[in-house]
């Protein structure tokens, strides 16, 4: 792993080289890491056993036994995200945390571990298909009935699986000023005043459009505009879609960054309002695509009323969480790839990830539903007590403010 592409082919390879870099403090890994767990600022009290993890002044050993164990680990259907919370500790509201996780050393062991899992769900196993298999059960037939059946060749392949048609309808599919959700997901407004450089607050969260689109051109037809947060859960279906009809005249799906590094990710959860009010500031630092969709404006009599811009931004948070686009959607665009309105674009590999849709100024100001649509489930207790409440998902404790 001597370079962000060169990776190691085991976990006994990379516990080796992690290792010798401590020893040697390779690029400061050493001094970075010791740095982090001096500065851990603990968990709240109410935190549940099962996601609690103390990073106080733990030794390098402590953090190489805790990469053996999330390896072997076997996620269910309703804690997956356990082990990622686990290790969110070491950078909860700890600027030290965030620079040893997101830069350097630290970057490239998160992105070589994130690269051995990768491995590990893609691989045509007995174990991959014990994991699948218990997650077939914890699903529930209800919920596996809107899903094509197996069998599946790893757990990606099953995690990637493909609705049976018709479960998913699209609604007013002629209608082109009707906006559909791009996944089964939770939304969530984020900004309705987009800035192109910088990051203003606005209902507490930020986001530099400029920075998300990776500096595209067309970043400043978003400026004054809107920010949707469609955040997936890690039982949903993992596929997202076009939520408008037009064109498709600019994408990328090869755009790096960081794999963790959230300053506080139990506050997305947020008992249950998952992402509201959080700060989206950082996620123009995560690994994400996007796509630059031209779509018709309608009037009044429902007739072509001027063009303009959507855009979708898939961004893989932490594990595996790969952004994956269909071929036809891939970068470079040579020329307007026609889209229809709920059509496949691409996935997420096992891992967090959620899109953002972007609108011009004035063009999305609510979200807005007609009498008889879906507005939510009445949920399993057992799954929101896995995925989406808890005591210690309240808005921040944070102590003090964010590093300039």
């Amino acid at each position: 792993m001597q370079g962000e592409e060169q990776y190691s082919d085991s976990l006994d390879e990379f516990i080796k080289e992690i290792t010798l870099w401590y020893e040697n403090d390779h690029e400061g890994l050493k001094t970075m890491y010791d740095a982090a767990v001096k500065h851990v600022v603990p968990y709240p009290e109410d935190t549940p056993i099962e996601v609690q993890c103390d990073w106080k002044d733990r030794d390098f050993d402590f953090l190489c036994e805790f990469f053996r164990e999330w390896y072997d680990w076997h996620p269910g259907v309703n804690n997956g995200l356990d082990y990622i919370e686990k290790f969110s500790w070491l950078t909860y509201e700890n600027d030290y945390g965030m620079v040893f996780a997101t830069s350097g050393p630290g970057y490239k062991m998160t992105a070589d571990f994130t690269h051995l899992q990768g491995l590990q769900m893609d691989a045509d196993t007995p174990e991959s298909q014990e994991l699948i298999e218990k997650w077939v059960k914890e699903l529930g037939t209800k919920r596996m009935a809107d899903y094509r059946p197996g069998p599946w060749n790893s757990f990606n392949d099953f995690f990637i699986r493909q609705l049976k048609d018709g479960k998913r309808p699209i609604d007013a599919q002629d209608d082109d000023s009707v906006v559909v959700a791009p996944a089964d997901c939770v939304i969530n407004m984020i900004v309705d005043d987009l800035t192109e450089t910088t990051p203003i607050p606005v209902k507490t969260v930020t986001m530099n459009v400029k920075q998300l689109l990776e500096n595209s051109e067309h970043a400043q037809r978003f400026l004054g505009g809107t920010a949707v947060s469609c955040i997936l859960m890690p039982d949903s279906y993992h596929w997202y879609h076009s939520p408008v009809r037009g064109e498709v005249v600019e994408a990328r799906d090869d755009i790096g960054g960081v794999y963790y590094g959230m300053r506080d990710f139990p506050e997305l959860l947020n008992k249950g309002n998952v992402g509201y009010g959080y700060d989206y500031a950082m996620f123009d630092n995560f690994r994400r695509g996007y796509v630059i969709i031209k779509t018709r404006y309608l009037n009044v009599e429902g007739k072509p009323d001027g063009e303009g811009y959507v855009g979708v931004v898939p961004v893989g948070l932490n594990s595996i969480a790969s952004v994956n686009f269909l071929e036809k959607f891939k970068s470079p665009i040579k020329k307007p790839v026609p889209v229809e309105k709920g059509e496949q674009i691409g996935n997420f590999m096992y891992g967090g990830s959620l899109n953002i849709l972007l609108f011009e100024p004035g063009r999305f100001p609510a979200l807005q539903l007609l009498q008889g649509q879906r507005i939510g489930v009445l949920e399993q207790l057992k799954r929101s007590a896995g995925l989406f409440t808890g005591a210690y998902h309240t808005q921040s404790r944070r102590r003090r403010p964010l590093a300039p």
